[in-house]
């Protein structure tokens, strides 16, 4: 509540002030913490004329959560005397959080989420562009870097081939794909060119397109990595400054065993585990309605539930999706508002509030200081 008295100052009673910060505390979003919204987000405020003006400024991107925000606030207020008008402004403010060994932040990057599967097949990399793009349209500022050296699929799922550009020779300008900051190798290379490259020189690859790419101004950079847990993995874990990492499997045993080692690899090398997301859950089909799970069932909400770690929900096995990232048009961005695109904004919600949640890094707030010899 001084948070409160010091936007307002001595004009509003404390019993106004309380109510107010009453109302912000009580808000609560399916699904997502408790405390996703409080009176510490409160910007500002302003009582004119019977007409109050809140600025809240969330710490996760949930555009489309406003409303029901604004809603929950708004209602219990209605019936104070002094209020005869509330006006609600939101914007999104993500902050950089710590990352394992407290890394030296990447220039122009607040976060770093790293998606993993273990298994390849699993629809990691279709996870991450959806992923991506629901961050993006939900508010934060986003980037996908595609990891997977040896099997880059970003440039297709995205419909974009074009190579980067450079504007001093020794930075790459990232590729924009539907407002995403993109970077793979897969833009470097012709399609068909198999990259026949020993661990070395792709862990040394990775690296440079990481930190040769002039990302500008990201909350989140989402890094899509190859599957398994070899050289790439662990040149992420000692090198690159992760702030979480994701999971994602299918129901069966067979993905689930390597699913276990990704998400034992993040915590050995103490990764916070955002959480598992479960891909092709069920089949619907197309004809009949008929929905079976045909992979298995709660694979993985027991493999979160005995790591103690969020399930954060699942995807079905769906002809539209595959088709959509074929045709370079993911679901988030051909079907807004359909099922699956509602689910992937559902994920980026959780692991943005799970995100917000982490201890905050101030290493961005420093600047990074040269010494060189004249």
């Amino acid at each position: 509540m001084n948070i409160l008295k010091k936007l307002f100052g001595d004009g509003i009673d404390d019993a106004l002030q309380a109510d107010i910060a009453a109302a912000l505390n009580q808000v609560r979003l399916a699904n997502l913490p408790a405390s996703s919204v409080h009176e510490g987000l409160l910007q500002n405020a302003q009582l004119k004329k019977g007409q109050l003006t809140l600025q809240v400024a969330l710490p996760f991107a949930g555009k489309s959560l406003w409303d029901a925000v604004a809603e929950q606030i708004r209602q219990p207020l209605l019936g104070h005397e002094a209020i005869k008008e509330i006006k609600i402004e939101f914007t999104t403010e993500i902050k950089p959080h710590e990352t394992a060994g407290n890394k030296s932040p990447l220039t122009g990057v607040k976060n770093i989420i790293a998606v993993a599967s273990g298994k390849g097949g699993v629809g990691k990399s279709t996870t991450s562009v959806n992923l991506a793009l629901a961050l993006k349209q939900e508010g934060a500022r986003v980037g996908l870097l595609d990891a997977d050296i040896y099997g880059p699929s970003i440039p297709t799922m995205l419909g974009v081939h074009s190579k980067p550009e450079t504007k001093d020779g020794k930075q790459m300008e990232p590729v924009e794909a539907y407002g995403l900051q993109v970077m793979s190798i897969g833009f470097l290379i012709k399609p068909e060119d198999p990259m026949i490259w020993r661990g070395p020189i792709v862990t040394s690859t990775l690296m440079q397109l990481l930190n040769e790419t002039r990302w500008q101004d990201l909350d989140v950079l989402v890094i899509d990595l190859p599957p398994g847990t070899g050289d790439v993995q662990l040149t992420m874990a000692q090198q690159i400054p992760v702030t979480g990492g994701l999971i994602v499997t299918t129901p069966q045993e067979v993905a689930l065993i390597d699913a276990r080692k990704g998400l034992r690899m993040f915590e050995k090398v103490n990764i916070p585990i955002l959480g598992v997301v479960e891909n092709m859950s069920t089949h619907i089909c197309e004809n009949c309605g008929h929905e079976e799970a045909i992979f298995g069932e709660g694979g993985g909400q027991a493999l979160a539930q005995s790591a103690e770690v969020p399930y954060l929900g699942g995807l079905p096995l769906a002809r539209h999706i595959r088709e959509e990232a074929d045709q370079g048009h993911p679901t988030v961005i051909e079907a807004p508002s359909g099922a699956a695109a509602q689910q992937y904004r559902h994920i980026a919600h959780q692991i943005g509030t799970h995100l917000a949640q982490q201890k905050r890094s101030y290493a961005h707030a420093f600047p990074n200081i040269q010494v060189e010899n004249s």
